[in-house]
């Protein structure tokens, strides 16, 4: 039978390798072999061969080879049809404990740590800043990707390293919750604890933990293969908890939290093939301010407590909304976001929302407008002018379908369904002109050439210029040409612009993208000229 994984050539072992443990003992510790993790299911021997072996369940399914079974007997089994692979002992690593991988880390290596800076995240430790450069004064240890598989001798950790409150035990060889709570119950000014790519099985009674991570404010467990309900068991260890990463994991269908996770602030949920009725569920986080739902495969969400325009009690915290990647295709979608009171921010990028022109600029300009509260969309500031320009825009973008649903005083449910805002709009810069809403645009008036008067209001000296200009123009090829004849930046220019319909009206001209034609400017409209 052919061996299966060596551990030569790694690059990345920290235990040497061995066969201890084995027998019973073996099944369900971690292993290590050529740089592949893995969890032992069997240990024994497999006939017809001679010695022993150990049955693994590989981290990556692409690594095995088989279900466990050989030459027609099942010896375990596995998630995967081709996830397992039978190794002899002395071709994995069972991995060191937590002191002896802190000790080859940052003693052996000392020369190269201290000349060198470690970036953890947003924060950095630089070692030559510790003042005597003893592990008691570490602040954060990492040891990612290092084989850890457990605490070492009993209450040393609390002698060597007792002032960590960062450790990053990303893709050890914990196997259990138990291990963890072994060394983090040492740690007393542990906060932040990075987990992500462990297979941990669940503790048997967590609420037993709860003071080894009593002052646990960050937890990542990135795909760690974990299911909500998981989560929720294992919940009660964190009494303090406020940063929860959970990506790439198996977590669908979600429940309620019931008496967990009460302080939790930010989740992280991206990369999970969420049920999304259930996403309702997580409104019983009373504090949950961030909510990452990154490419979860939404596509609808719904606040049925509230009716269109109105504030829904679900989410009352929620500042920060994530919904990149997902399949939102309906503005209704935005509607309903507009009923959380504190939503400030909003990143949706690569959902298929879209507007007639096609354009994402017109698109964030409905966002900016149906948000009220919004302050930062797509990791971009919403200015007051931005605000402004959008939600004007907004008005004339809709105003024919307002009147024709009935105009000031009297639209339709099924319109301000649809526009939940405009009559708050309309509350705050007034209804829009009626006689300029009803004006034609055909294709015919969009392309054809307007003779404009340029007027300059605040210089009494410069006489007025009449320039013909195709109705298709943007407004910022406007100010471009203004900038040539007046040799002022286009951002300190102002437009605006009155109708031979409607005298005595000035209108301003708030948006760079919009074209003349959007603004219904007609052939002898004059276009007043100030700037700061």
């Amino acid at each position: 039978m052919r061996v299966e994984g060596t551990a030569e050539g790694t690059g990345e072992r920290t235990g040497e390798p061995t066969g201890e443990p084995t027998g019973e003992a073996a099944v369900g510790r971690r292993v290590c072999s050529a740089g592949e993790r893995a969890t032992v299911r069997y240990v024994g021997p497999v006939p017809p061969t001679a010695g022993l072996w150990l049955g693994v369940e590989w981290d990556n399914p692409e690594r095995g080879k088989h279900d466990g079974s050989h030459e027609g007997v099942q010896y375990f089994t596995c998630r995967h049809p081709k996830g397992a692979s039978f190794v002899r002992p002395a071709k994995v690593s069972f991995g060191v404990d937590y002191l002896t991988a802190v000790q080859r880390q940052y003693e052996i290596n000392m020369d190269k740590v201290l000349s060198q800076e470690i970036s953890i995240c947003t924060r950095k430790l630089n070692w030559s800043d510790v003042e005597e450069r003893r592990l008691e004064d570490l602040p954060s240890v990492v040891l990612a990707r290092v084989e850890v598989n457990g605490p070492g001798p009993a209450g040393e950790i609390r002698k060597t390293t007792p002032n960590v409150s960062w450790l990053d035990l990303t893709r050890s060889l914990l196997c259990c919750w138990e291990d963890v709570a072994a060394i983090t119950e040492q740690l007393d000014k542990l906060e932040r604890l990075e987990l992500s790519q462990n297979r941990l099985s669940l503790p048997s009674d967590p609420s037993a933990h709860c003071q080894a991570f009593c002052n646990l404010k960050v937890l990542v467990l990135n795909n760690c293969r974990i299911t909500w309900p998981q989560i929720l068991e294992c919940a009660p260890m964190w009494p303090q908890l406020e940063n929860l990463s959970v990506e790439e994991n198996d977590i669908t269908e979600l429940q309620r939290p019931e008496r967990v996770l009460q302080s939790l602030k930010h989740l992280s949920l991206s990369s999970n093939a969420l049920v999304q009725d259930t996403v309702l569920s997580l409104s019983a986080l009373p504090r949950l301010e961030y909510l990452n739902l990154n490419n979860t495969g939404l596509s609808s969400i719904q606040f049925e407590d509230a009716a269109p325009g109105c504030e829904t009690a679900m989410f009352s915290a929620l500042k920060d909304l994530n919904l990149r990647d997902n399949n939102i295709t309906e503005w209704c979608v935005i509607n309903e976001l507009s009923k959380l009171p504190r939503l400030e921010k909003l990143v949706c990028l690569g959902n298929r929302l879209v507007t007639s022109d096609m354009n994402y600029k017109t698109a964030n300009q409905l966002f900016i407008a149906k948000l009220e509260h919004l302050a930062s969309l797509n990791n971009c500031e919403v200015k007051a002018e931005d605000r402004r320009g959008a939600e004007l825009d907004y008005m004339k973008m809709f105003g024919e379908d307002w009147l024709k649903a009935g105009g000031p005083g009297q639209a339709s449910a099924e319109f301000t369904s649809e526009h939940p805002r405009y009559q708050n709009l309309i509350n705050k810069y007034g209804a829009p002109d009626e006689d300029l809403l009803k004006k034609p645009k055909s294709s015919a008036l969009k392309n054809q050439l307007l003779n404009i008067t340029f007027v300059f209001p605040d210089d009494a000296e410069r006489k007025p210029v009449e320039k013909k200009l195709p109705a298709s123009m943007d407004i910022q090829k406007v100010k471009g040409f203004l900038y040539r004849l007046l040799k002022v930046p286009a951002a300190d220019l102002r437009l605006s612009y009155t109708s031979n319909k409607k005298e005595g009206r000035e209108y301003e001209m708030e948006s760079n993208l919009k074209t003349l034609h959007f603004y219904a400017i007609e052939d002898g409209d004059q276009v007043l000229v100030r700037w700061f």
